[in-house]
C-alpha cells in the first residue's frame, strides 16, 4: 500500500471514530432524564436559602436554621420599622432630628462603617434612611431607633415583637445595627447585656426580608440606588450586584437585582440578603458566613441563577377548575337540591422545570351541606396546592399563600313557605310510614 492509500485509510477512520462519539454523546442526551440536566446548585456559604418572593415557597436551602450573627442585615428590621411609623403617620420623610451624643460617638469611631454625622444639626428621616440603607451606616441607624422609640433599648424591644409578630423564627435583635454589644461601649442597649450580639438564621433572614419587600416595596428604591448624595458627600452602595455600580464593581452586576442588605463583622463573616426580579418573578436569597465580600456576591449569583433558569411561574388550575368527585354541595331548604362549587381564582407557583406533575390540588371546605339561601360566588372553603416532589419542603410564610377560595358558581333561592310545609309533612309521612313498616316487619 503507498504513502496517500495509508493516509486515506487513517482519515476514514478517524472520521468514523468522531462520528460514533457524536452519536454516543447525542444518544446519551436524550437519554438522560430532564430532572438530571438541572442539577441543584452548591453553596461555599455556611448557610443560605432562596424563596420565591411571591409565594414565600423555599426553591433552595442549606442549613438555612442555623443561627449566625447577621451582622448589618439586621438593620433589614431598623427599615422595617421605619416604614411602619412612617405609613402609621407617626414619622414622615420630612421629620427632622438631631444628633445625640450616642450615634454621634459611634459615627465618629472610624472603625465602623459611616457617612460622617454632625451634631446640632436638622437631619430628615430620608437622609438617615438612606445612608443606612444604601451605605450600611450605623449611627444614622441608631439616631432613628431614638427618634421612633426614645432610646435604641425601647427600639429593641419592638424589633423582637415584630419578628414575633412576622412568624420569625430563630432570631435575637439585641441592637439596631448588627455590631456586636461589645462594640458599643457604655451605650449597650437596656434590657442586653455587653456580651450579646444579634442572631438570625438564613430562614429569619429570608421572612424578614419577605415581609419588607412586599409590605413596603419603597424600600427597594431605595436599597436599589448604586450612589447618592449625603450632606454634600457621594455614599456608595455596599451591594455591588446592583447594576450600573461604578468602576471595576460593575463587574459583579446582575440583572433585576435591587436589593436588599450586605453585613460583615469579624464574627459574622460576610453575609447578604439579595432579592432581584426578572421577567416579572421576584427571589429573595440569604447567604451567610462567606470567606469575603467577593464570594458572597458570587455564590448569591449562584442561587438567582438556578432560581431564575429552572423555575417560572405557571398556572397549575385555572379559575373556574371544579375537583372531580367534588363538583357540588347539598343544599336545604332551597328550590334547588345542590349548588355546583369551583375555585374563585387561579392557583399559579413557581415549578421546577420537569415537575409540573408533582402538583395537585386539594379542597378544605368549610361545611357539608349549605342553607339556602345561597348566593352566587359564596365562599364556602379553600383550595390549596399540595406539593409531592424533591424540592425542599416548607414556606417561609405561615399561611400557605399557595390557596385560593372555592366559591359556588350560582345562587339557590330559599323555598317559599308552602313547599318547607309539605317537605315537612311529607318528611313526617315519610318516617311514620318508615316506622310502621318497620314495625309490621318485626311481628313477622
Amino acid at each position: 500500500m503507498n504513502y496517500i492509500g495509508w493516509r486515506s485509510r487513517k482519515l476514514i477512520q478517524k472520521c468514523k471514530m468522531a462520528l460514533l462519539l457524536a452519536v454516543l454523546v447525542i444518544a446519551g442526551s436524550l437519554l438522560m432524564p430532564v430532572n438530571s440536566l438541572a442539577q441543584e446548585v452548591e453553596t461555599k456559604a455556611k448557610s443560605a436559602i432562596l424563596v420565591d418572593a411571591e409565594t414565600g415557597d423555599i426553591l433552595f436551602q442549606k442549613e438555612a436554621e442555623l443561627t449566625l450573627p447577621p451582622a448589618s442585615m439586621t438593620k433589614m428590621m431598623t427599615e422595617y420599622l421605619v416604614m411602619e411609623a412612617i405609613e402609621e403617620g407617626d414619622i414622615s420623610w420630612d421629620t427632622t432630628t438631631q444628633i445625640s451624643d450616642y450615634p454621634y460617638s459611634i459615627s465618629a469611631n472610624p472603625s465602623f462603617s459611616g457617612v460622617g454625622l454632625t451634631q446640632n444639626k436638622e437631619y430628615t428621616v430620608r437622609a438617615l434612611y438612606e445612608a443606612m440603607a444604601i451605605n450600611s451606616d450605623n449611627a444614622t441607624a441608631i439616631a432613628l431607633a431614638e427618634l421612633i422609640a426614645g432610646s435604641e433599648g425601647e427600639f429593641v424591644k419592638m424589633m423582637n415583637e415584630k419578628a414575633a409578630e412576622l412568624g420569625m423564627e430563630d432570631y435575637q435583635f439585641v441592637n439596631s445595627t448588627g455590631l456586636s454589644n461589645s462594640d458599643l461601649g457604655d451605650n449597650v442597649p437596656e434590657g442586653t447585656s455587653a456580651d450579646d450580639t444579634n442572631l438570625m438564621s438564613a430562614h429569619a433572614a429570608a421572612t424578614l426580608a419577605y415581609h419588607l419587600v412586599n409590605d413596603y416595596p419603597e424600600a427597594l428604591e431605595i436599597s436599589g440606588t448604586p450612589t447618592t448624595q449625603f450632606d454634600g458627600q457621594e455614599i456608595q452602595n455596599w451591594n455591588w450586584m446592583i447594576p450600573g455600580m461604578p468602576g471595576y464593581l460593575s463587574d459583579f452586576g446582575y440583572e433585576g437585582v435591587d436589593g436588599l442588605k450586605t453585613g460583615y463583622t469579624e464574627m459574622a463573616g460576610n453575609t447578604f440578603t439579595g432579592t432581584a426580579k426578572q421577567d416579572g418573578q421576584r427571589l429573595i436569597s440569604v447567604v451567610m458566613k462567606t470567606a469575603s465580600r467577593e464570594e458572597r456576591f458570587e455564590e448569591t449569583r449562584k442561587l438567582f441563577d438556578y432560581g431564575f433558569e429552572q423555575f417560572e411561574t405557571q398556572e397549575l388550575y385555572a379559575t373556574g377548575y371544579q375537583m372531580e368527585n367534588s363538583t357540588s354541595l347539598p343544599v336545604t331548604k332551597g328550590k334547588e337540591n345542590s349548588v355546583a362549587i369551583e375555585t374563585g381564582e387561579a392557583l399559579s407557583t413557581m415549578v421546577k422545570e420537569g415537575e409540573e406533575d408533582s402538583y395537585s390540588i386539594e379542597y378544605e371546605l368549610e361545611e357539608e351541606e349549605l342553607t339556602a339561601p345561597v348566593e352566587s360566588g359564596q365562599q364556602v372553603g379553600q383550595a390549596k396546592l399540595v406539593y409531592d416532589g424533591e424540592l425542599p419542603d416548607g414556606n417561609i410564610v405561615k399561611e400557605n399563600p399557595n390557596t385560593v377560595p372555592v366559591v359556588t358558581t350560582s345562587a339557590v333561592e330559599k323555598s317559599n313557605w308552602f313547599m318547607l310545609t309539605l317537605g315537612g309533612i311529607g318528611g313526617f309521612f315519610g318516617d311514620l310510614f318508615t316506622g310502621a313498616v318497620d314495625m309490621v316487619k318485626g311481628w313477622f
